[in-house]
């Protein structure tokens, strides 16, 4: 009885939805994955192609927390994110994940004012030169930036997540490596049934608007159930943004397995 149930869960979301483009475990995005049971390594081990750090610069050094009451923890940037990185990479030859062709997004969201904070991540990054210009990793700012107009001044391995309700020059874009924005902006929907109509509209023309400048998009705020799973599918979202680390990994894995031939 339970299978039967769990099959349905995975199936019957898909009659509400068109069947969407291919989709694999690679556009999925660990939101706020340092609070999950194994920082970094559940979204790894499931192959994700994103994954969110939030980061303070407290006394001069980086450490992972949302707010400031988890400050209190002392988490480094280093051992929950950079460390494990580093590891993967010298196991799997040079790569973060052993498929070479596979590239992990970290997404570094900055909590503490910008410029000091991206001058020390920067500064901490280039302790680990076999990270930066590592083609299997790329590093992306959120959060507290700098001026759009400063990109350009850091280091080229260090890319920015763009608002995707604003617009930029094309050099600034150079340095863009996605398009993000709070999904309750465009839509209230909750992730049952089908987007309101008007609302679809919108949120589809911001995504049509990101792909036309060849960006990829990424919405937060968003509903993190399976059926919004597909729905986001079909509208083209780049990213699936979730808590749900193993529920989304095995979703997104049965859409890639082949049905049984009868």
């Amino acid at each position: 009885m339970h299978k039967v149930i769990y099959i349905l869960l995975f199936v019957l979301p898909a009659k509400i939805f068109a069947q969407p483009a291919h989709y694999s475990t690679i556009n999925a995005h660990s939101h706020n994955d340092y609070e999950k049971e194994h920082p970094f390594w559940m979204a790894w081990e499931e192959g994700f192609g994103s994954i969110e750090a939030d980061i303070f610069l407290v006394e001069d050094e980086l450490l992972v927390a949302h707010d400031s009451l988890q400050l209190k923890r002392r988490w480094s940037f280093d051992s929950l994110y950079l460390q494990p990185l580093l590891k993967c990479v010298n196991d799997n030859k040079g790569s973060v994940y052993a498929d070479n062709k596979r590239v992990l997004q970290l997404l570094v969201d900055i909590k503490s004012p910008a410029l000091p904070s991206l001058d020390k991540l920067v500064s901490k990054l280039q302790q680990y030169p076999l990270l930066i210009n590592n083609p299997s990793l790329r590093i992306v700012i959120t959060g507290s930036r700098p001026s759009p107009s400063l990109f350009g001044s850091y280091p080229s391995w260090i890319y920015f997540d763009g608002d995707l309700k604003n617009s930029y020059t094309p050099k600034e874009l150079e340095r863009i490596e996605m398009l993000s924005d709070n999904f309750a902006r465009y839509s209230s929907w909750n992730g049952n049934g089908k987007i309101p109509e008007s609302e679809q509209v919108a949120v589809k023309s911001m995504i049509d608007k990101a792909h036309s400048l060849n960006k990829k998009v990424r919405f937060w705020n968003a509903p993190d159930i399976i059926n919004s799973w597909y729905g986001f599918m079909s509208l083209g979202v780049d990213y699936i943004n979730t808590d749900q680390i193993k529920p989304l990994g095995t979703f997104l894995k049965q859409l890639q397995t082949p049905s049984p031939m009868k």
